[in-house]
């Protein structure tokens, strides 16, 4: 059975990858700082489960991972930690400096220190995968799409530190030979996401007879990804992708955001009208724009597909059903963190 540390595994993209990657066979070792995005109510189907172990400590902390690295051994590391929400990154850019480029500064030696300890097979098959985003390239035009050539133009606090933390992992390949990888995504969607970004906010406040607040003109475009398509695409880059290499991954779904809104309060419409029977689309609202909000994201993600054969399983509509139909089932988990009281499951983690 191989073993994993998993950083930022309470999240929501991490806490999906590692409920799945448990259902794989694989042994997790999940570090997570919980901070206001870690939720351990989104691991609940793996209490007792003796391969996931949960850490509550920090990616920054070294002389912790030191230890978990020490007694774990783990085949590979996983890096999904970081802050993430552009707008909480435009109010306060330290906290993303901090996680996003010292915190992975100290992984990073953590586990190059631990890899050059390795002997033999252990030491040949290691893995540092990283996780970032396709923020890092900045923003389209009307026409184009991403490519793992495209240069780095970064537009927000938040894409910045996570370009650093990019250039970082590959320093340390190309400094010390650490046998990396990262795999830049586009905006993911599904379960447990966190209801501040589009998707879980728009049902959200739906639900709730709330005005569902639309940047600008509603125009700007994302590839929306589902985020079990991303889990098995970063297994897929793990077991076979090229070391020092990054690999775009992308949904196929370029969609503008009103159009994404639109679809949500269409399935609300027919799951769970409201009783004055109006269509829910007359919630939405137009508000300023983003400071220096990104017109357009696209990703080719075609060099993943040629050399390791993967591809989305799920288009934009059928994974935003699904989506919306968890939420609809999961009301108690949506209610415990929008009145933060999931936040009191800190008390008693292991340290």
């Amino acid at each position: 059975m191989p073993t994993w540390l998993v950083t930022g595994g309470a999240g929501f993209i991490g806490g999906n990858f590692v409920r799945e990657a448990v259902a794989h066979g694989v042994r997790v070792v999940n570090l997570d700082a919980l901070t206001y995005a870690g939720n351990l109510e989104s691991l609940r189907d793996l209490d007792g489960n003796p391969d996931h172990v949960f850490i509550h400590g920090d990616i920054g902390d070294r002389a912790l991972v030191s230890r978990l690295l020490a007694e774990h051994r783990p085949d590979a590391v996983l890096n999904f930690a970081a802050e993430s929400h552009v707008d909480r990154s435009i109010d306060g850019p330290a906290a993303f400096i901090q996680t996003n480029v010292v915190g992975t500064l100290a992984l990073l030696e953590s586990v190059r220190d631990y890899w050059k300890s390795l002997q033999g097979a252990a030491r040949e098959g290691f893995r540092f995968l990283h996780v970032s985003t396709d923020e890092v390239y900045g923003t389209l035009g009307e026409t184009g799409k991403f490519t793992e050539t495209t240069p780095y133009a970064p537009n927000s606090p938040y894409s910045a530190s996570k370009a650093a933390s990019d250039h970082l992992v590959r320093a340390f390949h190309h400094t010390y030979g650490l046998p990396t990888l990262t795999t830049n995504c586009s905006n993911n969607y599904g379960p447990y996401h966190f209801p501040e970004k589009l998707i879980p906010l728009v049902i959200a406040k739906a639900l709730a007879g709330e005005p569902l607040p639309v940047y600008g003109d509603g125009r700007q475009v994302r590839d929306w990804l589902y985020v079990s398509d991303h889990c098995e695409a970063i297994r897929t880059v793990l077991a076979g992708g090229r070391v020092g290499e990054t690999y775009n991954i992308g949904g196929n779904a370029e969609k503008q955001n009103i159009e994404v809104v639109q679809a949500i309060c269409a399935l609300l419409d027919e799951r769970r009208p409201r009783e004055d029977g109006k269509p829910r689309e007359s919630q939405i609202t137009f508000v300023a724009d983003r400071p220096g909000h990104d017109r357009r994201y696209a990703i080719d993600a075609s060099k993943l597909r040629d050399e390791l054969g993967w591809e989305p399983k799920y288009t934009f509509e059928r994974g935003l059903a699904e989506t919306v139909d968890w939420y609809l089932a999961n009301q108690d988990w949506v209610r415990h963190v929008l009145d933060g009281s999931y936040r009191l499951e800190r008390i008693g983690v292991s340290a």
